[in-house]
This record gives C-alpha cells, structure tokens and sequence, in this order.
C-alpha cells in the first residue's frame, strides 16, 4: 500500500468529490464534508487538500464555464483518477480488514 495512503481529511475530501461526480469544486466539496460528518472547516483547508491530491495523481480538474452566479468566474472541477479510486480502495479495505480482527470481547469489556 505503499504511495496510496491516505490521511483522514485527504479521504474525506476524495470522497466527497466522489459523491459530487461532475459537481465538486471547492464549496461544494466542503459543504458535503460539513453536512456528511458535521464538522466544519474552511475553504482554503479544503483547496489545500485539493492540490496536494492533485499533485498525488488522485485527483484532475478542469475549469468549468464562468456562470453569473459567480461574477463570471469559472469553477474549477475535480474527478478522481484510477490512481485515487485504487487509493479509496485499499484504504476501506484496510480500515474493513482491522474492524473484522477486533475480537469480539474487546468490544464486551468496555
């Protein structure tokens, strides 16, 4: 797993943009992370994310039209590559594998 770990916000952010498809720019990402986990946190926390995934090679963007809405600026738009599906991959993966070794008294004598 080498090269494809994935912090916790970084796995927040890949998710949400995942959940976003064809809609995840910078606000869209971090109202879905607020309203999937409640908490918050800023914007230029989530573009930090962004580019360091992006420089990762799990993540491309791409700029979307200029729209009214936003005084004629265009979005810039993020996808997530096979290279960050596979990271997204083996992190649920690792994350399922260690809860099924939890051996069930563990839970019982809390």
């Amino acid at each position: 797993m080498k090269g494809t770990n994935l912090g916790e916000l970084q796995e927040l952010v890949m998710l949400a943009v995942g959940v976003l498809y064809d809609d995840a720019y910078g606000v869209s990402i971090k109202d879905e992370i607020e309203k999937q986990t409640g908490r918050s946190m800023t914007l230029s926390t989530v573009h930090a994310a962004l580019n360091r995934l992006e420089d990762k090679g799990f993540l491309i963007s791409r700029m979307g039209g200029a729209t009214e809405e936003r005084g004629g600026r265009p979005k810039r738009l993020f996808r997530v590559t096979a290279y960050g599906k596979r990271a997204l991959e083996e992190s649920r993966m690792m994350r399922n594998r260690m809860w099924e070794s939890i051996p069930r008294i563990a839970w019982d004598n809390i």
